[in-house]
This record gives C-alpha cells, structure tokens and sequence, in this order.
C-alpha cells in the first residue's frame, strides 16, 4: 500500500504523526463544525487552489494517489491556512482515515474511467465503494461528479438513483462562476460534452447501497485464475 503523507500549512507530515480518525479541526483554525469540501483526485490542483484562495472560510481538503501531482501542488499551495493535501489510496483513507459526516460538499471530477471490462474494478464508484464516498458527507450534503467519459456516466448515474438516501439530479453547469479543472477547461474548449451529475444525501442513516452485499457475496465466491485462493 502506499504510504500515507499529508501537507498543510506548509508541513509535511506522516499518518504516525497524527490520531485516527483525522482530527480536520486542528488542520483549520480549530472551529468546531466549520465547513469542509473535499476534492477526490485533484490532478494539478487548479480547481481546489483557486476555490481555496477565494474561499477562505472554508477548509478544503485534497485526495490524490499520484505523487508529482500531489507535490506540485503541495508546493503551490503554500501556507494556505485552509487546504490539507493527503497522498494516498483513495479507499483507504476513506475507510480508515478520514472522519464520517463532516463535509458539505464531495467533489469528484474526470475521475480515470479505466474503460477496459477487466479494468473496471479500479473505478472509484461501484456498489461496495460508494458509501465510502457518502459517508464523508454531512446530513444535507452534495457529491458533485463530473466526466467526459458519458458511458461511465451513465453508470455513475444509475448506480447513485439506485440508492435510496440519495436525490439525483443532472447538472448542466455545477461551476458557474467558479473556476474549472484543469480536465474541464480542456474538454470546454475542445467542445467535448460533458456529463454532470449532483447527488444530496438525504437520509445519512441509508448508507448502505442495495447491490452491495451482492458484490461482496459475488467477489468471495469468485475464485482466483489459479483457484488457490478467495478473492
């Protein structure tokens, strides 16, 4: 597994050196309940930097697995009192590492939609690693995705109408006037038709999606090529 590392304030620092869950409070200002949005794979940070510097009340934190993209923007970002950056699995540290119900808003944007069939367990979302992603968010809260990918859209679409703490909706614009990400502003001027979806939570207590048993019932049953072990 890839070792942990998390930025903020212009220090570097190890998962060793802090308590688990992530404390986010001691990170920004040390307010109780203060509004937090997270960015799931940030790429070259252009959208979270810029939503950070403009938005200085709001903490922001930043997931990436790809180290020179976590550390050029861990570079950029400075001492921003807001923004903490983790390097690491995204579904590791959603499940170990970070807090439930804590933030307002989950951003995942042009997420790699590894479109090979025998690829497709790597995507972010399916049905076990869904309420991962969800159970970040605050009672109320928003996940906002985004790709270019419409296929993988489309699946992301119907895995989420398919859970039921969920409002889904089609976005025709989630940006506005906030700036866009490094993807986005590409595939804009290149005219490629972008599928964006908003998700509200509105019941935390169903965080659990109703095909997720089966897969983890499928995914033991299923033996390995050389059927020696359980996968």
């Amino acid at each position: 597994m890839i070792p942990v590392q998390i930025a903020a304030h212009g220090r570097e620092r190890s998962l060793a050196e802090t308590d688990l869950p992530l404390c986010l409070e001691s990170f920004f200002g040390g307010s109780p309940g203060a509004s937090w949005e997270v960015e799931i794979g940030f790429g070259k940070g252009k959208y979270l930097l810029e939503q950070a510097r403009n938005r200085p009340q709001v903490g922001f934190l930043g997931i990436e697995v790809a180290s020179k993209y976590y550390r050029h923007v861990r570079d950029r970002a400075g001492e921003l009192e807001n923004v903490v950056l983790l390097r690491g699995e995204a579904l590791y540290l959603l499940a170990s590492v970070l807090p439930p119900s804590f933030a307002s808003v989950v951003h995942v944007y042009f997420p790699d939609p590894w479109p090979k069939a025998r690829h497709h367990c790597r995507r972010l979302f399916d049905p076990e690693s869904v309420d991962l992603i969800l159970r970040l968010l605050r009672p109320a809260g928003r996940l906002l995705f985004a790709t270019d990918f419409l296929d993988y859209g489309d699946r992301v679409e119907r895995l989420l109408r398919e859970h039921s703490g969920l409002q889904v909706a089609r976005a025709d614009d989630f940006w506005g006037a906030r700036p866009r990400t490094h993807y986005e502003d590409k595939y804009h001027r290149e005219g490629r038709p972008i599928l964006r979806i908003e998700a509200r939570l509105a019941r935390s207590s169903d965080l659990i999606h109703p095909r997720a048993g089966l897969g983890v019932v499928a995914g033991v049953a299923r033996p390995t090529d050389d059927e020696t072990e359980i996968r």
